[in-house]
């Protein structure tokens, strides 16, 4: 059956090692939609992070749609909610518990905004802050009103061995209660258990009237994992991507800096 949708992954799937779209990328995304092919961003970024990426595939509007914060939202590119997976304050005060089990930031995520209460930060929170074009708040805890609300949680820290230290340390319970992956070694993000790309991308999907059948998707990295998990889709990893996606993969590309996604494209699609 004929592809009718993609869902792209952003960092190491659609963007070059140099946050940028490379010019054969574009055009064959956008050959793609010439033949009425639909392409979704499905990212862990907020609406407001992925908008110059957005303009640069001539992508806006009612229409155009992206799959936002791991899943947790969908939303049209006017900026519209589909739906939402959003978690609350019991939850905020079990991410704060967590963090004590090793020296790492965490920060809670908004479409508005990030909040932390960390008032040191790793490099690596000021630069995933300023990639997806994010204030962070820094708040007391008890600033976090009991109606608080937020799409996800997100550890992280310069050193992934504390990174390691928390994920070896994290209760069984835990990855029972929400979606957790470890989307970067130096990176843990937290969400609802009903949020994940794959459900994310097959709900969009089936309100499209698209089957499973006829969604390809591309991704690289952990964050990406339930995606792979989808049986109908067809799934493509990035050549840079890790062991375990490449083995979902029905095929594997080249890699994100050598145009994987145009020639995945041409290949299977165009």
């Amino acid at each position: 059956m004929a592809i009718k949708m993609l869902a792209v992954d952003l960092d190491g799937t659609l963007l070059t090692s140099s946050k940028t779209i490379s010019a054969g990328t574009i055009k064959a995304l956008q050959e793609a939609r010439n033949e009425g092919i639909k392409v979704v961003l499905a990212t862990g970024r907020p609406l407001f992070g992925i908008e110059p990426y957005t303009e640069a595939l001539g992508l806006k509007g009612a229409d155009e749609y992206a799959i936002l914060f791991n899943g947790a939202v969908a939303q049209n590119l006017n900026g519209d909610v589909l739906f939402s997976h959003d978690l609350d304050h019991g939850d905020f005060d079990t991410m704060v518990h967590m963090q004590r089990l090793a020296d790492v930031n965490l920060n809670f995520e908004t479409p508005q905004r990030f909040y932390t209460m960390d008032h040191k930060l790793s490099i690596r929170m000021s630069i995933d802050g300023a990639e997806t074009r994010n204030q962070i708040w820094i708040q007391k805890r008890e600033d976090f009103k009991r109606d608080f609300t937020f799409a996800k949680a997100g550890y992280m820290a310069d050193d992934p061995d504390q990174v390691e230290r928390l994920w070896n340390r994290l209760p069984e319970w835990f990855f029972q209660s929400y979606a957790v992956v470890r989307s970067w070694p130096e990176v843990i993000e937290v969400g609802s258990l009903e949020a994940s790309k794959g459900l994310a991308v097959s709900e969009l999907a089936a309100r499209l009237g698209f089957s499973g059948s006829q969604v390809m998707i591309f991704g690289d990295q952990g964050n990406d994992r339930s995606m792979f998990e989808m049986a109908d889709f067809k799934k493509v990893a990035m050549g840079n991507a890790i062991d375990e996606i490449k083995d979902m993969a029905d095929y594997v590309t080249d890699t994100n800096d050598r145009d994987g996604i145009a020639k995945a494209l041409r290949k299977l699609v165009l």
